[in-house]
């Protein structure tokens, strides 16, 4: 999988755990068409062939801000036709995003307002530093969030609070966010990177086949009734037992020694 990208930068800190920086702080880390691209490029990539990856950690450069949301810069003398383009290009991004069978941590720094918010959302969980400041600004500038904030925040901190903070458009704080369920954690911002890292490995040293069948169930039976995400619970499950992982699972803990997960 190439990883060379203008906007992104792609580390591996740690066996198995890739670590996505937004490579662009003099403009907050905004969404330009190009940004958009390499973002909907690589997790498209990671959809078809995740090679060794186990769990991704997606942070923006600097301590200013996560994402500031779209480049208004770029959008100023848009037409309606360009606009729509570069629109279908976020909207591949958030569903490559939502569709990756491997966990990703957001680790926001910073602003993450409107689409930068969104992208936060669309990952499986949100550690945030202490300065972090929240908001889908959209209705102010009269859109409306497109890169899937009405669903994923809905689903995140329930109807009614989402209707609040998309239909106000203002900020709220890291504080705020943990609260109402948005994020996990709230560290202060040199502790932020380390502890998102931390969880990545934790994830990473876990069975791989499990973890992406349990993510899975998790996302999807959340659209489901009880009943049918318990079905689709004991099929994730049943596609564990035939594996290498679950025999090397029991084998170490009745060896009393750490398993060496294969992802097979």
């Amino acid at each position: 999988m190439d990883t060379n990208f203008a906007t992104l930068n792609i580390d591996r800190p740690q066996a198995h755990v890739m670590l996505v920086t937004l490579n662009r702080p003099a403009s907050a880390n905004a969404m330009n068409s190009q940004l958009g691209t390499e973002i909907m490029t690589l997790f498209e990539s990671l959809n078809l062939d995740a090679g060794d990856a186990r769990c991704i950690v997606v942070t923006g450069a600097g301590d200013r801000a996560f994402c500031a949301g779209a480049d208004l810069k770029e959008r100023k003398d848009m037409t309606d036709e360009a606009w729509t383009k570069q629109h279908l290009i976020y909207e591949r991004m958030v569903r490559a995003i939502l569709g990756c069978p491997i966990p990703i941590i957001a680790a926001v720094s910073g602003a993450a307002y409107a689409g930068g918010c969104e992208l936060a959302l669309a990952c499986d969980f949100i550690y945030a530093a202490e300065h972090s400041r929240f908001a889908l600004t959209e209705v102010t500038l009269g859109i409306m969030p497109g890169a899937g904030g009405t669903q994923t925040l809905a689903r995140a901190a329930g109807e009614r609070r989402a209707k609040e903070i998309i239909l106000t458009g203002k900020p709220f704080t890291a504080a705020e966010a943990l609260q109402w369920g948005l994020v996990n954690h709230v560290l202060p911002r040199t502790d932020l990177l380390p502890e998102a890292l931390s969880t990545a490995e934790v994830i990473a040293r876990n069975a791989p086949i499990s973890v992406r069948q349990a993510k899975q169930a998790i996302a999807r039976g959340l659209n489901m009734s009880l009943s049918d995400g318990l079905v689709l619970e004991t099929e994730a499950y049943y596609r564990t037992i035939p594996t290498e992982d679950r025999r090397e699972g029991i084998t170490s803990f009745n060896e009393k020694r750490s398993p060496i997960f294969r992802g097979k």
